[in-house]
Protein backbone atom coordinates (compact mmCIF):
# COMPACT_ATOMS: atom_id res chain seq x y z
CA UNK A 1 0.00 0.00 0.00
CA UNK A 2 1.33 3.41 -1.00
CA UNK A 3 1.70 5.58 2.10
CA UNK A 4 2.90 8.82 0.51
CA UNK A 5 0.48 11.40 -0.84
CA UNK A 6 3.21 12.83 -3.07
CA UNK A 7 3.77 9.40 -4.65
CA UNK A 8 0.02 8.94 -5.16
CA UNK A 9 -0.30 12.31 -6.88
CA UNK A 10 2.74 11.62 -9.03
CA UNK A 11 1.40 8.23 -10.09
CA UNK A 12 -2.06 9.71 -10.75
CA UNK A 13 -0.63 12.44 -13.00
CA UNK A 14 1.58 9.85 -14.71
CA UNK A 15 -1.43 7.58 -15.29
CA UNK A 16 -3.43 10.44 -16.81
CA UNK A 17 -0.52 11.47 -19.03
CA UNK A 18 0.31 7.95 -20.17
CA UNK A 19 -3.36 7.11 -20.80
CA UNK A 20 -3.84 10.28 -22.82
CA UNK A 21 -0.71 9.64 -24.83
CA UNK A 22 -1.72 6.01 -25.51
CA UNK A 23 -5.20 7.07 -26.59
CA UNK A 24 -3.81 9.67 -28.96
CA UNK A 25 -1.27 7.18 -30.27
CA UNK A 26 -3.78 4.34 -30.75
CA UNK A 27 -6.63 6.35 -32.27
CA UNK A 28 -4.36 8.50 -34.40
CA UNK A 29 -2.37 5.44 -35.48
CA UNK A 30 -5.43 3.53 -36.56
CA UNK A 31 -6.93 6.44 -38.43
CA UNK A 32 -3.59 7.34 -39.96
CA UNK A 33 -3.07 3.80 -41.24
CA UNK A 34 -6.60 3.72 -42.61
CA UNK A 35 -6.29 7.08 -44.33
CA UNK A 36 -2.81 6.24 -45.55
CA UNK A 37 -4.09 3.03 -47.14
CA UNK A 38 -6.86 5.04 -48.72
CA UNK A 39 -4.43 7.65 -49.93
CA UNK A 40 -2.09 5.02 -51.37
CA UNK A 41 -4.99 3.35 -53.06
CA UNK A 42 -6.10 6.61 -54.61
CA UNK A 43 -2.60 7.45 -55.73
CA UNK A 44 -1.91 4.01 -57.11
CA UNK A 45 -4.05 4.65 -60.17
CA UNK A 46 -7.27 3.70 -61.79
CA UNK A 47 -6.22 0.08 -62.16
CA UNK A 48 -6.34 -0.48 -58.38
CA UNK A 49 -9.93 0.76 -58.22
CA UNK A 50 -10.86 -1.39 -61.18
CA UNK A 51 -9.24 -4.45 -59.57
CA UNK A 52 -11.06 -3.87 -56.26
CA UNK A 53 -14.43 -3.46 -57.94
CA UNK A 54 -13.84 -6.45 -60.21
CA UNK A 55 -12.98 -8.54 -57.15
CA UNK A 56 -16.32 -7.66 -55.58
CA UNK A 57 -18.15 -8.41 -58.85
CA UNK A 58 -16.61 -11.84 -59.19
CA UNK A 59 -17.05 -12.74 -55.48
CA UNK A 60 -20.74 -11.86 -55.62
CA UNK A 61 -21.66 -14.14 -58.51
CA UNK A 62 -20.99 -11.53 -61.16
CA UNK A 63 -23.45 -9.09 -59.66
CA UNK A 64 -23.23 -5.59 -58.22
CA UNK A 65 -25.86 -6.36 -55.57
CA UNK A 66 -24.67 -5.24 -52.14
CA UNK A 67 -21.97 -2.90 -53.47
CA UNK A 68 -23.18 0.00 -51.30
CA UNK A 69 -22.94 -1.98 -48.05
CA UNK A 70 -19.55 -3.36 -49.07
CA UNK A 71 -18.11 0.07 -49.80
CA UNK A 72 -19.40 1.55 -46.56
CA UNK A 73 -18.72 -1.37 -44.21
CA UNK A 74 -15.23 -2.36 -45.34
CA UNK A 75 -12.92 -0.12 -43.22
CA UNK A 76 -9.92 -0.36 -45.52
CA UNK A 77 -12.05 0.65 -48.57
CA UNK A 78 -14.47 3.10 -47.01
CA UNK A 79 -12.79 5.91 -48.92
CA UNK A 80 -14.40 4.54 -52.11
CA UNK A 81 -17.85 5.24 -50.66
CA UNK A 82 -17.00 8.94 -50.62
CA UNK A 83 -14.91 9.23 -53.83
CA UNK A 84 -16.39 6.80 -56.39
CA UNK A 85 -19.57 6.78 -58.53
CA UNK A 86 -20.26 3.35 -60.00
CA UNK A 87 -22.36 2.64 -63.11
CA UNK A 88 -23.34 -0.76 -64.46
CA UNK A 89 -22.76 -2.06 -67.96
CA UNK A 90 -25.72 -0.01 -69.24
CA UNK A 91 -24.21 3.19 -67.81
CA UNK A 92 -26.94 3.47 -65.16
CA UNK A 93 -25.61 4.68 -61.84
CA UNK A 94 -25.96 1.94 -59.16
CA UNK A 95 -23.98 3.72 -56.43
CA UNK A 96 -23.06 7.36 -55.73
CA UNK A 97 -22.17 9.39 -52.61
CA UNK A 98 -24.94 11.70 -53.89
CA UNK A 99 -28.06 9.58 -53.45
CA UNK A 100 -30.06 11.61 -56.03
CA UNK A 101 -27.78 10.35 -58.82
CA UNK A 102 -28.61 6.66 -58.26
CA UNK A 103 -30.65 5.28 -61.18
CA UNK A 104 -29.73 8.06 -63.60
CA UNK A 105 -27.89 7.76 -66.88
CA UNK A 106 -24.21 8.78 -66.85
CA UNK A 107 -24.59 10.37 -70.29
CA UNK A 108 -27.24 12.77 -69.07
CA UNK A 109 -25.04 13.72 -66.14
CA UNK A 110 -22.01 14.24 -68.35
CA UNK A 111 -19.71 12.44 -65.96
CA UNK A 112 -16.94 12.29 -68.47
CA UNK A 113 -14.35 9.57 -68.80
CA UNK A 114 -14.56 6.73 -66.28
CA UNK A 115 -12.62 3.63 -65.26
CA UNK A 116 -13.84 0.50 -66.95
CA UNK A 117 -14.32 -2.71 -64.99
CA UNK A 118 -13.61 -5.54 -67.48
CA UNK A 119 -14.54 -9.18 -66.97
CA UNK A 120 -13.74 -11.69 -69.73
CA UNK A 121 -13.17 -8.83 -72.17
CA UNK A 122 -16.63 -7.52 -71.39
CA UNK A 123 -17.42 -4.14 -69.78
CA UNK A 124 -19.45 -4.89 -66.62
CA UNK A 125 -19.21 -1.48 -64.94
CA UNK A 126 -17.66 1.98 -64.94
CA UNK A 127 -16.26 3.93 -62.00
CA UNK A 128 -15.99 7.73 -61.86
CA UNK A 129 -13.96 9.74 -59.27
CA UNK A 130 -15.86 12.62 -57.62
CA UNK A 131 -12.83 14.91 -57.69
CA UNK A 132 -12.74 14.51 -61.44
CA UNK A 133 -16.47 15.10 -61.75
CA UNK A 134 -16.41 18.27 -59.59
CA UNK A 135 -12.82 19.55 -59.86
CA UNK A 136 -13.79 23.07 -58.84
CA UNK A 137 -15.85 22.24 -55.77
CA UNK A 138 -12.88 22.62 -53.43
CA UNK A 139 -14.31 20.10 -50.99
CA UNK A 140 -11.56 18.65 -48.77
CA UNK A 141 -12.96 15.16 -49.01
CA UNK A 142 -12.71 15.11 -52.79
CA UNK A 143 -8.93 15.67 -52.91
CA UNK A 144 -6.93 12.58 -51.84
CA UNK A 145 -4.15 14.63 -50.28
CA UNK A 146 -6.41 17.08 -48.46
CA UNK A 147 -8.78 14.31 -47.41
CA UNK A 148 -5.88 12.36 -45.94
CA UNK A 149 -4.66 15.35 -43.89
CA UNK A 150 -8.19 16.26 -42.85
CA UNK A 151 -8.93 12.72 -41.59
CA UNK A 152 -5.66 12.50 -39.65
CA UNK A 153 -6.30 15.88 -38.01
CA UNK A 154 -9.81 14.81 -37.13
CA UNK A 155 -8.52 11.62 -35.51
CA UNK A 156 -5.95 13.56 -33.48
CA UNK A 157 -8.59 15.97 -32.22
CA UNK A 158 -10.87 13.05 -31.30
CA UNK A 159 -8.07 11.35 -29.37
CA UNK A 160 -7.24 14.58 -27.55
CA UNK A 161 -10.89 15.08 -26.57
CA UNK A 162 -11.15 11.51 -25.22
CA UNK A 163 -7.89 11.91 -23.31
CA UNK A 164 -9.13 15.19 -21.81
CA UNK A 165 -12.41 13.58 -20.74
CA UNK A 166 -10.53 10.69 -19.16
CA UNK A 167 -8.20 13.10 -17.37
CA UNK A 168 -11.23 14.99 -16.08
CA UNK A 169 -12.84 11.76 -14.81
CA UNK A 170 -9.63 10.67 -13.08
CA UNK A 171 -9.21 14.15 -11.61
CA UNK A 172 -12.73 14.11 -10.18
CA UNK A 173 -12.21 10.66 -8.68
CA UNK A 174 -8.84 11.68 -7.22
CA UNK A 175 -10.13 14.97 -5.82
CA UNK A 176 -13.06 13.22 -4.15
CA UNK A 177 -10.75 10.60 -2.65
CA UNK A 178 -8.44 13.32 -1.32
CA UNK A 179 -11.09 15.72 -0.07
CA UNK A 180 -13.30 13.15 1.67
CA UNK A 181 -11.04 12.79 4.74
CA UNK A 182 -10.43 16.55 4.67
CA UNK A 183 -14.19 17.18 4.77
CA UNK A 184 -14.48 14.71 7.65
CA UNK A 185 -11.69 16.54 9.47
CA UNK A 186 -13.39 19.89 8.88
CA UNK A 187 -16.69 18.57 10.24
CA UNK A 188 -14.96 17.08 13.28
CA UNK A 189 -13.04 20.30 14.03
CA UNK A 190 -16.24 22.33 13.75
CA UNK A 191 -17.93 20.02 16.24
CA UNK A 192 -14.93 20.21 18.55
CA UNK A 193 -15.03 24.00 18.33
CA UNK A 194 -18.67 23.75 19.43
CA UNK A 195 -17.57 21.90 22.55
CA UNK A 196 -17.97 18.26 21.53
CA UNK A 197 -14.55 16.94 22.50
CA UNK A 198 -13.41 13.44 21.64
CA UNK A 199 -14.59 13.53 18.01
CA UNK A 200 -13.03 10.85 15.79
CA UNK A 201 -12.59 10.56 12.03
CA UNK A 202 -12.21 7.33 10.08
CA UNK A 203 -8.79 6.65 8.59
CA UNK A 204 -8.77 4.47 5.45
CA UNK A 205 -5.30 5.35 4.15
CA UNK A 206 -1.81 5.58 5.59
CA UNK A 207 -0.55 8.59 3.60
CA UNK A 208 -0.02 12.11 4.92
CA UNK A 209 -3.77 12.75 5.15
CA UNK A 210 -4.22 9.45 7.01
CA UNK A 211 -1.46 10.44 9.42
CA UNK A 212 -3.15 13.81 9.86
CA UNK A 213 -6.43 12.06 10.70
CA UNK A 214 -4.63 9.77 13.15
CA UNK A 215 -2.96 12.76 14.82
CA UNK A 216 -6.32 14.52 14.98
CA UNK A 217 -7.92 11.49 16.64
CA UNK A 218 -5.13 11.37 19.20
CA UNK A 219 -5.38 15.10 19.85
CA UNK A 220 -9.15 14.82 20.20
CA UNK A 221 -8.80 11.97 22.70
CA UNK A 222 -6.14 13.85 24.61
CA UNK A 223 -8.30 16.98 24.79
CA UNK A 224 -11.29 14.96 25.98
CA UNK A 225 -9.13 13.22 28.58
CA UNK A 226 -7.57 16.53 29.65
CA UNK A 227 -11.03 18.03 30.03
CA UNK A 228 -12.12 15.06 32.12
CA UNK A 229 -9.01 15.28 34.27
CA UNK A 230 -9.49 19.02 34.68
CA UNK A 231 -13.03 18.50 35.91
CA UNK A 232 -11.87 15.69 38.18
CA UNK A 233 -8.99 17.80 39.46
CA UNK A 234 -11.34 20.69 40.23
CA UNK A 235 -13.61 18.34 42.15
CA UNK A 236 -10.64 16.82 44.02
CA UNK A 237 -9.21 20.24 44.88
CA UNK A 238 -12.60 21.33 46.16
CA UNK A 239 -12.83 18.15 48.25
CA UNK A 240 -9.33 18.47 49.70
CA UNK A 241 -9.85 22.15 50.51
CA UNK A 242 -13.33 21.68 51.92
CA UNK A 243 -12.30 19.26 54.69
CA UNK A 244 -9.69 21.42 56.48
CA UNK A 245 -11.70 24.59 55.85
CA UNK A 246 -14.78 22.97 57.40
CA UNK A 247 -12.74 21.91 60.42
CA UNK A 248 -11.23 25.39 60.81
CA UNK A 249 -14.58 27.08 60.43
CA UNK A 250 -16.28 24.80 62.93
CA UNK A 251 -13.66 25.36 65.61
CA UNK A 252 -13.33 29.11 64.99
CA UNK A 253 -17.11 29.54 65.18
CA UNK A 254 -17.10 27.60 68.44
CA UNK A 255 -14.32 29.81 69.78
CA UNK A 256 -16.22 32.94 68.72
CA UNK A 257 -19.53 32.01 70.38
CA UNK A 258 -17.81 30.55 73.44
CA UNK A 259 -19.11 27.02 72.98
CA UNK A 260 -15.52 25.76 72.73
CA UNK A 261 -12.72 26.69 75.07
CA UNK A 262 -9.27 27.20 73.68
CA UNK A 263 -6.41 24.91 74.65
CA UNK A 264 -3.05 23.66 73.44
CA UNK A 265 -4.52 20.54 71.89
CA UNK A 266 -7.06 22.60 69.93
CA UNK A 267 -4.44 25.08 68.80
CA UNK A 268 -2.20 22.23 67.61
CA UNK A 269 -5.10 20.80 65.62
CA UNK A 270 -5.87 24.16 64.01
CA UNK A 271 -2.20 24.64 63.18
CA UNK A 272 -1.99 21.17 61.59
CA UNK A 273 -4.97 21.95 59.32
CA UNK A 274 -3.44 25.27 58.27
CA UNK A 275 -0.15 23.52 57.47
CA UNK A 276 -2.08 20.96 55.43
CA UNK A 277 -3.74 23.75 53.46
CA UNK A 278 -0.38 25.44 52.94
CA UNK A 279 1.18 22.22 51.64
CA UNK A 280 -1.74 21.64 49.27
CA UNK A 281 -1.49 25.16 47.84
CA UNK A 282 2.29 24.84 47.46
CA UNK A 283 1.91 21.49 45.71
CA UNK A 284 -0.59 22.98 43.29
CA UNK A 285 1.75 25.89 42.62
CA UNK A 286 4.64 23.50 41.91
CA UNK A 287 2.51 21.55 39.44
CA UNK A 288 1.31 24.70 37.68
CA UNK A 289 4.91 25.89 37.29
CA UNK A 290 5.91 22.50 35.88
CA UNK A 291 3.01 22.54 33.41
CA UNK A 292 4.00 26.00 32.22
CA UNK A 293 7.65 24.99 31.90
CA UNK A 294 8.61 27.62 34.47
CA UNK A 295 9.77 25.34 37.27
CA UNK A 296 13.09 26.92 38.22
CA UNK A 297 15.97 24.58 38.97
CA UNK A 298 19.16 25.53 40.78
CA UNK A 299 21.32 22.75 39.40
CA UNK A 300 24.51 21.73 41.10
CA UNK A 301 26.91 18.85 40.58
CA UNK A 302 26.44 16.36 43.41
CA UNK A 303 27.25 12.77 44.28
CA UNK A 304 24.04 10.68 44.01
CA UNK A 305 25.04 8.69 47.08
CA UNK A 306 25.07 11.92 49.10
CA UNK A 307 21.46 12.54 48.06
CA UNK A 308 20.46 9.06 49.19
CA UNK A 309 22.30 9.40 52.53
CA UNK A 310 20.69 12.80 53.16
CA UNK A 311 17.25 11.30 52.58
CA UNK A 312 18.04 8.30 54.78
CA UNK A 313 19.12 10.52 57.67
CA UNK A 314 15.91 12.54 57.40
CA UNK A 315 13.72 9.44 57.84
CA UNK A 316 15.81 7.08 59.93
CA UNK A 317 14.10 8.08 63.19
CA UNK A 318 10.59 7.55 61.73
CA UNK A 319 11.65 4.17 60.37
CA UNK A 320 13.13 3.13 63.76
CA UNK A 321 9.93 4.11 65.53
CA UNK A 322 7.96 1.76 63.24
CA UNK A 323 10.49 -1.03 63.63
CA UNK A 324 11.59 -0.79 60.00
CA UNK A 325 15.19 -1.00 58.87
CA UNK A 326 16.24 1.88 56.59
CA UNK A 327 19.59 1.58 54.85
CA UNK A 328 21.56 3.09 51.96
CA UNK A 329 23.20 0.65 49.56
CA UNK A 330 25.01 2.55 46.82
CA UNK A 331 28.61 2.36 45.52
CA UNK A 332 30.99 5.26 46.01
CA UNK A 333 31.84 5.18 42.30
CA UNK A 334 28.48 6.49 41.08
CA UNK A 335 28.96 9.29 38.52
CA UNK A 336 27.88 12.79 39.54
CA UNK A 337 24.57 14.26 38.44
CA UNK A 338 23.53 17.87 37.87
CA UNK A 339 20.33 18.41 39.86
CA UNK A 340 18.50 20.90 42.00
CA UNK A 341 19.39 19.38 45.37
CA UNK A 342 16.30 20.68 47.20
CA UNK A 343 13.89 19.57 44.47
CA UNK A 344 15.45 16.13 44.11
CA UNK A 345 15.50 15.72 47.90
CA UNK A 346 11.79 16.55 47.86
CA UNK A 347 11.24 13.70 45.38
CA UNK A 348 13.20 11.18 47.45
CA UNK A 349 11.52 12.34 50.68
CA UNK A 350 8.14 11.78 49.11
CA UNK A 351 9.05 8.27 47.94
CA UNK A 352 10.49 7.28 51.33
CA UNK A 353 7.49 8.76 53.16
CA UNK A 354 5.15 6.68 50.99
CA UNK A 355 7.29 3.61 51.63
CA UNK A 356 7.10 4.17 55.40
CA UNK A 357 3.36 4.68 55.24
CA UNK A 358 2.68 1.39 53.46
CA UNK A 359 5.38 -0.76 55.10
CA UNK A 360 4.66 -2.30 58.49
CA UNK A 361 7.69 -4.58 58.71
CA UNK A 362 10.85 -5.42 56.83
CA UNK A 363 13.14 -2.79 55.36
CA UNK A 364 13.45 0.14 53.00
CA UNK A 365 16.53 0.27 50.79
CA UNK A 366 17.92 3.38 49.07
CA UNK A 367 20.24 2.21 46.29
CA UNK A 368 21.88 3.44 43.12
CA UNK A 369 23.64 2.18 40.00
CA UNK A 370 25.01 3.43 36.69
CA UNK A 371 24.27 2.08 33.25
CA UNK A 372 25.80 3.70 30.17
CA UNK A 373 25.03 7.43 30.50
CA UNK A 374 22.23 7.06 33.07
CA UNK A 375 22.31 7.04 36.86
CA UNK A 376 19.49 5.11 38.54
CA UNK A 377 18.28 5.83 42.08
CA UNK A 378 16.01 3.22 43.69
CA UNK A 379 13.65 3.33 46.68
CA UNK A 380 12.61 -0.25 47.48
CA UNK A 381 10.27 -1.32 50.29
CA UNK A 382 8.75 -4.57 51.56
CA UNK A 383 5.30 -3.11 52.09
CA UNK A 384 1.81 -3.99 50.90
CA UNK A 385 2.54 -3.24 47.26
CA UNK A 386 0.26 -1.77 44.60
CA UNK A 387 -2.39 -3.66 42.64
CA UNK A 388 -1.55 -4.11 38.91
CA UNK A 389 -4.70 -2.28 37.81
CA UNK A 390 -3.58 0.81 39.73
CA UNK A 391 -0.01 0.97 38.40
CA UNK A 392 -0.93 3.06 35.34
CA UNK A 393 -2.56 5.75 37.49
CA UNK A 394 -0.27 6.20 40.48
CA UNK A 395 1.46 9.24 38.92
CA UNK A 396 -1.84 10.95 38.09
CA UNK A 397 -2.83 14.01 40.07
CA UNK A 398 -5.09 13.43 43.06
CA UNK A 399 -4.98 9.70 42.47
CA UNK A 400 -4.94 7.79 45.75
CA UNK A 401 -4.29 4.10 46.06
CA UNK A 402 -7.21 2.31 47.73
CA UNK A 403 -7.13 2.65 51.50
CA UNK A 404 -4.62 5.51 51.54
CA UNK A 405 -6.95 8.42 52.22
CA UNK A 406 -7.02 8.00 55.97
CA UNK A 407 -4.28 5.50 56.56
CA UNK A 408 -2.68 6.06 59.96
CA UNK A 409 -4.77 9.18 60.32
CA UNK A 410 -2.71 11.09 57.74
CA UNK A 411 -4.42 13.28 55.17
CA UNK A 412 -3.23 12.65 51.65
CA UNK A 413 -3.66 15.05 48.75
CA UNK A 414 -2.74 12.59 46.00
CA UNK A 415 -0.24 15.06 44.50
CA UNK A 416 3.03 13.66 45.82
CA UNK A 417 3.89 11.29 42.98
CA UNK A 418 2.60 13.73 40.36
CA UNK A 419 4.97 16.37 41.74
CA UNK A 420 7.80 13.83 41.87
CA UNK A 421 7.32 13.00 38.20
CA UNK A 422 7.12 16.68 37.22
CA UNK A 423 10.41 17.42 39.02
CA UNK A 424 12.21 14.39 37.54
CA UNK A 425 10.99 15.23 34.02
CA UNK A 426 12.22 18.81 34.50
CA UNK A 427 15.67 17.27 35.12
CA UNK A 428 15.42 15.44 31.76
CA UNK A 429 14.90 12.22 33.67
CA UNK A 430 12.30 9.52 34.12
CA UNK A 431 10.57 7.88 37.07
CA UNK A 432 9.19 4.34 37.07
CA UNK A 433 7.45 2.02 39.49
CA UNK A 434 7.40 -1.75 39.89
CA UNK A 435 5.29 -3.51 42.46
CA UNK A 436 4.20 -6.95 43.58
CA UNK A 437 1.13 -6.99 45.86
CA UNK A 438 2.08 -8.31 49.30
CA UNK A 439 5.82 -8.15 48.62
CA UNK A 440 6.64 -4.48 48.11
CA UNK A 441 7.24 -1.67 45.65
CA UNK A 442 10.30 -0.29 43.91
CA UNK A 443 10.49 3.27 42.53
CA UNK A 444 13.33 4.07 40.12
CA UNK A 445 14.57 7.54 39.17
CA UNK A 446 16.65 7.70 35.96
CA UNK A 447 18.88 10.76 35.62
CA UNK A 448 21.48 11.63 32.99
CA UNK A 449 24.98 11.64 34.47
CA UNK A 450 26.84 14.92 34.51
CA UNK A 451 29.15 15.65 31.57
CA UNK A 452 31.22 18.13 33.61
Amino acid sequence: MIRSLAVKLTLAFLAVGVTGALLVAVISGQRTRLEFNRFVSQQSGDSVVAVLLLGFYEEHNYSWEGIEQWLKNEPSLSFLSQLVVLADSNQVIIYSPISDQVGRDTVSLELGEGIGVIHDNELVGTAYFMNRIFPDEGLPGFSPESFFLYSVSQATVLAAVIAALLALALGVMLSRALTRPLRDLTTATDEMAAGQLGMQVKTHVQDEIGKLATSFNKMSNDLAEASRLRRQMTADIAHDLRTPLTILRGYTEGLCDGSIQGGQELYDLLHMEVVHLQHLVEDLRTLSLADAGELTLDRRIIDPKALLERTGLAHVVSARQKGIKLRVDAPDTLPSVAVDVERMTQVLDNLVANALQFTSQGEIILSGECRDSTVSLHVTDSGTGIAPEEMDNIFDRFYKVDGSRHRNGQAQSGLGLAIARAIVVAHDGEIRAESTPGKGTRFTILLPKSTI
